[in-house]
């Protein structure tokens, strides 16, 4: 693993190819963020988009959400993966929240996960985005630029690359950092294709070297 001085390194660079980088699933309130974080699991955030732009016309509160059918809301969620589950999901999230927390998300971490469908993935974001408490989540883009870069080893779990990060990177740049991660394995450091050839960090990273070396080859 590389150094967290070389780390800051790194990530100085990001933060100068996404300086505006945030939450790109559109919401009003910490409600329809917990929503929109459950339904992204395994899906883009384009088409949680496009789906939660009725979704959040039609259910506006947690008793929204119950006062239908469980196969009606599965219907209004068809289009993204795991549609079944994470409609119970939400509808055990929604009697939970009126039944334990006055119809409010909770603003602490053990509460969030407490609730159907949130994990710590979904629980860090809500925290970070909703209520501005510096946390870093580990989603499939992070996680992947981490090990790509030498920030983190390749065997490590999930929550051991979050420990990593949080170490390597000071709390108060934690959540900044967390987008600009996104967006730098999102729109550069794609999985499939990343774009080697014209990353700031190339001379830095294992990674793209290897793959730049694997092409000359070609």
């Amino acid at each position: 693993m590389i150094s967290g001085k070389k780390t800051m390194e790194l990530i100085d660079r990001i933060d100068r190819m996404f300086p505006d980088a945030e939450c790109e699933l559109i919401h009003e309130n910490s409600f329809e963020l917990t929503i929109a974080v459950l339904l992204s699991a395994q899906c883009t955030d384009n088409l949680v988009n496009r789906v939660t732009r009725d979704l959040f016309q039609k259910y506006k509160t947690p008793e929204d959400f119950l006062s239908v059918e469980l196969s009606e809301l599965e219907n209004d969620i068809r289009s993204i993966g795991l549609f079944r589950n994470k409609a119970k999901n939400i509808q055990k999230l929604c009697r939970d929240l009126i039944d334990r927390y006055d119809g409010e998300i909770p603003e602490n971490y053990d509460d969030l996960v407490s609730l159907a469908g949130v994990g710590r993935k979904t629980a860090n974001v809500v925290l970070s985005v909703a209520f501005d408490v510096p946390r870093i989540a580990v989603d499939t883009h992070v996680e992947r630029v981490s090990k790509r870069l030498g920030i983190a080893r390749y065997k490590d779990s999930v929550l051991e690359v979050e420990r990593t990060l949080m170490k390597k990177i000071p709390a108060e740049r934690w959540s900044k950092t967390h987008h600009q991660l996104i967006f730098f394995g999102r729109y550069h450091c794609t999985a499939r294709a990343p774009k080697c050839e014209a990353c700031p960090l190339l001379e830095d990273c294992r990674e793209g070297q290897k793959r730049m070396k694997a092409k000359a080859r070609v």
